[in-house]
């Protein structure tokens, strides 16, 4: 393997290892198509299916299979949910719109 090769996969490999879990999506998952932000913070999700639901009903919903593209992760004791590196920034949860909830 070349050394650009053996780059490319140890930097795409670290923002999975700051996933605590990887849920496998069922065949009817939902995908986020917005954020719901209150100050500033992610207070909830909007799903394909076009309900907003609480930032904890989400890693809840994930964790059963019924979002995809997102893993979940940790932060000062809370968890909330990160998409999965796909190499694509367009659908990071970062770039999606805000919509009041």
């Amino acid at each position: 393997m070349n050394s650009t090769a053996n780059n490319t996969d140890k930097t795409s490999a670290l923002p999975m290892n700051a996933l605590n879990e990887i849920p496998s999506p069922r065949g009817d998952a939902q995908h986020i198509t917005a954020l719901v932000k209150k100050s500033g913070r992610v207070t909830g999700y909007k799903l394909s299916g076009g309900n907003i639901i609480n930032k904890a009903d989400a890693v809840s919903l994930a964790r059963q299979g019924g979002i995809s593209g997102v893993g979940i992760s940790n932060r000062k004791g809370g968890e909330y949910l990160k998409s999965l590196p796909d190499g694509t920034e367009n659908n990071n949860l970062s770039n999606l719109p805000t919509v009041t909830g």
